[in-house]
């Protein structure tokens, strides 16, 4: 029988096979850790994400709107109208109502308020969005 303890640099006996076991334990624990919370983050980031990706586009709508508000002359309706399509294009939970608009001719003002709900596997909330955006007439 051939002699290995030289070649691993271990010594015989029990202790060095605990140790090397209780190692082995250790590493598997620790991949199981970091995969939960890796595919926690991910399905936690799918979910949201996408929220605030639409309510990234809803504003930068309701500054194209609200900029163009003042030069074309539109009226309150119109501009509801538009910002009306764009949360029916995106899938936002908001009602026409929350539309909130103030346009003189020479200011238009636009705000939306809506919440989204939240559903995770781990946490049921709610997240509360408020955009706006306004613009002055240059004249």
């Amino acid at each position: 029988m051939m002699n290995l303890l030289p070649i691993f640099g271990g010594k015989p006996g029990r202790a060095s096979a605990r140790k090397s076991s209780s190692q082995r334990g250790g590493g598997r624990l620790k991949a199981v850790i970091w995969t939960v919370l890796l595919v926690t983050g991910a399905y936690t980031g799918f979910k949201v994400i996408p929220i605030y990706i639409n309510e990234y586009q809803l504003q930068d709508k309701m500054q194209e709107v609200a900029r163009f508000a003042t030069v074309g002359h539109k009226t309150d309706d119109e501009l509801r109208e538009a910002v009306w399509q764009e949360i029916q294009d995106l899938g936002i939970p908001a009602r026409k109502e929350n539309i909130k608009i103030e346009n003189t001719g020479r200011y238009a003002k636009i705000s939306v308020d809506y919440t989204v709900p939240l559903d995770l596997i781990f946490y049921h909330g709610e997240l509360h969005f408020s955009p706006s955006s306004e613009n002055k007439s240059l004249t």
